[in-house]
């Protein structure tokens, strides 16, 4: 005997049979996720290239070149990167001897890159305070000049750069490695205006029939409502910094001043006996990305939130 439904109410049978339709994935959808797993496979399959090649010996890595898999597994790699194989085991391997003064690079780069982060985030949220809340005359003028400079390849400011830091008296030296991006950038200024231009204006006008002034509004009222964007920026801008290799190479040229990225030419030296140093090469890049890597994978949401609510597509 068939139990009866309320009206209007679809029987158990119409929603099971709902259930089994909805679950049955359409060939689109079918397309699509092989289509996503195959551009995964794409992005990730160097990763694992440097790791297979970290993780192998210069000798076996040369008798089996085509290995998907590390071959004679050994850390001797790393060990190099940190200094703490010798001379002797680094030849057996078929190193090049070479070693990083780790310590030394990995400090370099977390000063310049912390500089460049703090200097470019206070000064490109002022700047964008500026053209999005008071009022000056040419200050829309100023502004697409600003954005302007978003179409300026970034090559053809690397000779002006140089002569200027020459001439500073900065060459070889970290400060000399910040200065061109320390003060602000296109992107940055853009980036924060979009939010800051949300913000209501009530807000900030309560605040000045209060009595603080506009730079007392910015520092305690805009910045902190303005966190979110402010983190991804930083973020943002500190993986940049960390990963900037070109310019570094051209102003630095000793010890004092190297980079970790720029350190990684260590072991492409090149001798008779061993040739490039790929597990050391490949072990010491990949010390040098594993912070970003750990650093993009603890902030991406945000990071994509951000993007999304400041309209930049």
């Amino acid at each position: 005997m068939a139990t009866p439904t309320k009206l209007g109410a679809p029987s158990p049978a119409t929603t099971r049979t709902a259930l089994t339709v909805r679950r049955r994935p359409s060939p689109g959808r079918v397309l699509a996720w092989v289509l996503m797993g195959g551009v995964m496979v794409v992005t990730l399959f160097p990763f694992y290239w440097i790791l297979r090649t970290a993780l192998s010996t210069n000798t076996a890595l040369a008798a089996h070149p085509s290995s998907l898999l590390p071959v004679d597994i050994s850390l001797g790699g790393f060990a190099r990167v940190f200094g703490l194989q010798s001379t002797k085991d680094a030849l057996a391997e078929g190193g090049a001897g070479g070693s990083l003064h780790f310590w030394r690079y990995l400090l370099n780069s977390v000063l310049v890159s912390t500089v460049i982060t703090f200097c470019q985030v206070l000064f490109s949220a002022m700047a964008a305070y500026a053209f999005a809340r008071l009022r000056w005359r040419g200050r829309d003028t100023v502004y697409g000049l600003v954005l302007a400079g978003l179409m300026v390849p970034a090559v053809f400011t690397l000779l002006p750069n140089f002569v200027l830091i020459k001439e500073l008296g900065l060459v070889d030296n970290l400060l000399g490695i910040a200065l061109p991006t320390m003060f602000m950038t296109p992107f940055a200024v853009f980036f924060l205006r979009q939010f800051f231009m949300n913000i209501p204006r009530e807000i900030e006008e309560a605040a000045l029939l209060d009595g603080a002034g506009k730079v007392r509004v910015f520092f305690r009222l805009i910045l902190p409502m303005a966190g979110a964007p402010i983190t991804t920026l930083a973020i943002l801008t500190y993986m940049t910094s960390w990963n900037d290799y070109f310019w570094p190479l051209m102003v630095s040229y000793s010890d004092s001043s190297r980079v970790l990225t720029v350190a990684l030419s260590i072991f492409r030296a090149q001798s008779p006996q061993t040739g490039v140093d790929w597990a050391g090469l490949m072990s010491a890049t990949l010390v040098a990305a594993l912070p970003m890597l750990l650093l993009f994978a603890a902030f991406a949401r945000r990071i994509v939130n951000s993007v999304g609510f400041t309209g930049i597509k």
